[in-house]
């Protein structure tokens, strides 16, 4: 079982002697620290330099996820092809010149709202294609045994990132403004190129294929995905709740810098709280895995631990703000527990010559709603006001969990085992 990695301790303490593994840990903390920076320098510079709208606060996140429904499928297929090492380190390298290119043109006096827009859109990009190779390449650089302490100790990090990013944000914007602060980002995407090319480990050519056509690559891992009954549930479930996820993230910071009078140098400490949440659902993703059953631990943790997130659109100006922190903490803490899960989940059936399309299908699916959620958020938080709309989002993120309740999943106790030569549908 996949859960036997997190079983005993040398095998769980092995990763902190797998140098491969250390080097893309380390290079993806650092570069997902950068990123928490920018996902607050990114719509405050938006929102104060640029004066920008809610409706443009939420096109912005459109363009952010974007790529995710255009261009996800293809990717899956392209990294089956492929190395996946040399696809991540050209995404990063890519990404430090686009994100380089905001504080620079700010300096200059002539960043606009248009670039923005075609920044994001280029990084997300960028993104589709790393996130797609990344899933997809840890399971051969650590082993199937290694898995949910590897998905574990990265969801750790980037939630230790999002702890320390948003603070160092906000102390960037101070300094140095909100576009300036998107430095830190830039150099970030630098130290994660650098580690990928410090890593040993020869990657083997894929598998060649006789039948070289995409349309049917990419058929594959979609079949693979709709006709699964548990993966089937597990995309609606993560489909459902980011669409109302990207109707809350564009409306975060108005709520807290307009709605609740939070100083905008202040919204990354608040945002910390976050971070501290899924710090924690990474740590004890693998204690918990065992305790509640590796399988029935993604249903519970959205509709159960996930509760307390509720109290996010009670929070009012003063003392009261702390229901935000509150609820942020409950809100990341179970969506943590709940992507290392599945995302062990899926790695543990999918044959390793379809870990590529598998991916890229689930992300197509469970990314390709954020676009549409921050054109909902835009929209709806201008015609009835933020707050209800924070209301909805809360609402409808956690009965997506019903999703995978109401699925052969909850009568599973624990993950099965990986698949290695099982054959694709």
């Amino acid at each position: 079982m996949v859960t036997q990695a997190n079983s005993q301790s040398p095998q769980t303490a092995s990763l902190w002697r797998h140098r491969n593994f250390r080097l893309l840990w380390s290079g993806q903390t650092v570069s997902e620290m950068g990123s928490a920076v920018t996902s607050i320098a990114l719509p405050l510079t938006a929102v104060v330099v640029l004066k920008a709208s809610t409706l443009q606060v939420g096109l912005l996140t459109t363009a952010s996820y974007a790529a995710f429904a255009l261009i996800a499928l293809p990717a899956g297929a392209v990294v089956d092809r492929l190395r996946k090492r040399r696809i991540m380190i050209w995404s990063d390298a890519s990404r430090l010149l686009l994100i380089g290119s905001i504080p620079v043109t700010a300096a200059l006096g002539v960043l606009t709202l248009w670039q923005l827009y075609l920044v994001a859109v280029l990084a997300g990009v960028g993104t589709v294609f790393f996130a797609v190779s990344f899933q997809s390449y840890l399971p051969g650089l650590v082993g199937p045994e290694h898995l949910m302490d590897g998905n574990g100790k990265l969801s750790a990090s980037e939630s230790f990132a999002q702890v320390c990013g948003p603070g160092l944000g906000g102390g960037l914007i101070g300094a140095f403004g909100a576009a300036g602060a998107m430095t830190a980002d830039a150099i970030s995407y630098g130290v994660s190129v650098a580690s990928l090319l410090a890593i040993r480990l020869p990657e083997p050519p894929p598998p060649p294929r006789e039948d070289r056509n995409l349309r049917a690559e990419i058929a594959e891992g979609l079949n693979f995905v709709v006709r699964d009954p548990i993966l089937r549930k597990i995309a609606a479930c993560t489909g459902t709740a980011n669409l109302f996820v990207g109707m809350m993230f564009p409306l975060e910071i108005l709520f807290l810098v307009r709605v609740l009078k939070v100083h905008p140098a202040d919204t990354g400490l608040i945002f910390a709280a976050d971070g501290l949440g899924g710090v924690a659902g990474g740590v004890l993703s693998g204690r918990m895995s065992r305790w509640i059953g590796s399988a029935r631990i993604i249903w519970l943790s959205l509709l159960v631990l996930g509760l307390p997130a509720f109290l996010v659109p009670l929070a009012e100006p003063g003392w009261r703000v702390a229901l935000v922190v509150v609820g942020f903490v409950f809100f990341a803490f179970s969506a943590v527990l709940y992507n290392v899960a599945q995302a062990t989940y899926r790695q543990a059936i999918c044959p390793p010559a379809l870990l590529g399309r598998m991916n890229a299908a689930m992300r197509w699916i469970v990314w390709g709603t954020l676009p549409l959620g921050g054109i909902l958020g835009g929209t709806v938080g201008t015609a009835i006001g933020v707050r209800p709309t924070i209301w909805i989002g809360i609402s409808g993120t956690w009965a997506a969990g019903l999703f995978v309740y109401f699925s052969p999943l909850r009568k599973q106790r624990d993950v099965p085992a990986p698949a290695q030569q099982r054959p694709p549908n």
